[in-house]
């Protein structure tokens, strides 16, 4: 198989869109929510493409070269995962024509774009649950859903009895995907958002559709009609059956994520146990699909990075460090790289704010720095990957991404401490003698022996060349 040749080069920028940036007060709900209000499940905020389109500038100076959009298709609820019409632009974030202009603006400035594809189930006001719940057991689309009796309790409190659903949620009727007509409009669907320019699709949860010919026909259909669209699956654990040439190109890396933030919680106690699980999640798919998976340090769905991190801007510059270091797609999630905070959903779904006396600059100058540095170093592209040095006493690792004579270091202190540590560095090839630079401080050292002696601060991190 071949993964698209752009994805490794790829920064990417995860938009809640409901939550990003009102761009156009007309098409707000009559009871929108004011935009520095807590998120709840049900309201909604405003935010739509015009935002997006209006603060695109954000983007481009932040460095980021392509885009994942939560749902944005018509539905009743602000995170639109319960869809409702598959061809239509929420009128909530605009109309086709908006979309168009933010995928136009997208393309011109070298952004690639992915929408994500929920297709394991839809919402209520669907067309044909819809009919479903008109006609029972007399609907032409019984068969698109898994029914047991009727009439279908669709809206009283509770779990879905009589009909199967995402998590029993009665506002999530399950696709039976075994069902000709539904395998044709979803892969029909598939088709229709390549063909308008997309770049490839996000998939949700797409295990609950556990069925390969269902998935191998979604790739063939989207790949041949863009041989460069990128296809990425939801699955929270680590599991290479679904990267290959039936299923994906890359997973969301979901337990490089739980691996990153346990290291910068618990901190040197923890050193082992994060080596050994990067070097696991480096070996475990093939080489161009570890370099495809897609790295982050949350999502819609998680706890903000600066909540997870104690509010703490060095350990969430260290956490950003190691997102960019390691092999794999970074991601950013909206407004981690200002400091937003979050609890679980659906408090890690907060707004942007746009006042920038409320950014964390030190980590948005940090964040900015590291997508500028692995757009300029092919090594943290396309390097391997080599574990260097471990001491676990002191809280210090070092590995390298290496390519060719590009060699990077990259050292990190776990530890409230200050550390002076001395790394081998013979693997490599730098011999005695051979000045090596800081990237981030431009400082320059010269090789002695077959060590570099590097003075690192308390939670923090380097690249050395």
């Amino acid at each position: 198989m071949t993964v698209p040749s752009w994805v490794a080069d790829s920064i990417f920028y995860q938009i809640f869109p409901d939550r990003f940036a009102n761009g156009d007060i007309s098409n707000d709900p009559p009871n929108v929510q004011p935009w520095d209000s807590s998120p709840t499940n049900w309201g909604f905020h405003g935010g739509d493409f015009r935002g997006i389109l209006q603060h695109f500038d954000h983007l481009l100076n932040l460095g980021i070269t392509a885009i994942y959009l939560n749902p944005i298709f018509h539905s009743s609820s602000n995170h639109r995962y319960n869809t409702f019409d598959y061809f239509k632009i929420d009128p909530k974030l605009g109309d086709m024509n908006d979309f168009q202009n933010f995928l136009d603006l997208a393309h011109r400035n070298n952004i690639h774009v992915l929408l994500d594809g929920v297709f394991n189930h839809c919402g209520r006001g669907f067309f044909a649950f819809n009919d479903l719940l008109e006609n029972e057991k007399h609907s032409a689309y019984k068969d698109w859903f898994h029914t047991s009796t009727f009439p279908l309790d669709a809206f009283s409190p509770g779990d879905a009895i009589n009909y199967e659903a995402w998590w029993k949620l009665k506002s999530l009727p399950k696709f039976n995907t075994n069902n000709l007509q539904v395998r044709k409009f979803l892969l029909d669907v598939s088709r229709y958002w390549i063909e308008r320019g997309i770049d490839g699709w996000r998939l949700d949860v797409p295990n609950e559709i556990d069925d390969d010919s269902f998935w191998e026909e979604f790739r063939e259909i989207v790949l041949r009609t863009n041989k460069d669209a990128y296809l990425l699956g939801e699955i929270w654990t680590a599991d290479p059956r679904w990267v290959n040439e039936k299923h994906f190109d890359g997973l969301m890396n979901y337990p490089l994520r739980e691996t990153f933030l346990n290291l910068i919680q618990v901190g040197e106690a923890g050193l082992l146990d994060f080596v050994r699980s990067v070097e696991e999640l480096i070996s475990i798919y093939p080489h161009e699909n570890t370099y495809s998976m897609y790295n982050f340090l949350g999502t819609h769905d998680t706890e903000r990075l600066f909540t997870k991190v104690g509010f703490n801007t060095l350990k969430a510059k260290l956490a950003f460090l190691l997102l960019f270091s390691i092999p794999g797609v970074p991601s950013i999630y909206y407004g981690d790289e200002v400091g937003l905070q979050g609890e679980k959903d659906p408090d890690c779904r907060r707004t942007f704010s746009w006042d920038q006396s409320t950014w964390n600059l030190e980590l948005y100058y940090w964040v900015q720095s590291l997508v500028s540095l692995r757009k300029k170093f092919v090594a943290l592209r396309h390097g391997d990957f080599g574990s260097i040095f471990l001491d676990k006493s002191k809280g210090i690792y070092a590995f390298s991404r290496g390519i060719e004579n590009e060699k990077i270091l990259v050292v990190m202190n776990v530890t409230e401490n200050r550390q002076q540590v001395k790394i081998p560095v013979s693997v490599l090839g730098w011999q005695d003698g051979r000045r090596v630079t800081d990237i981030f401080t431009n400082h320059n050292t010269n090789i002695n022996g077959n060590l570099v002696s590097i003075d690192l601060l308390p939670w923090s991190g380097t690249w050395i060349s």
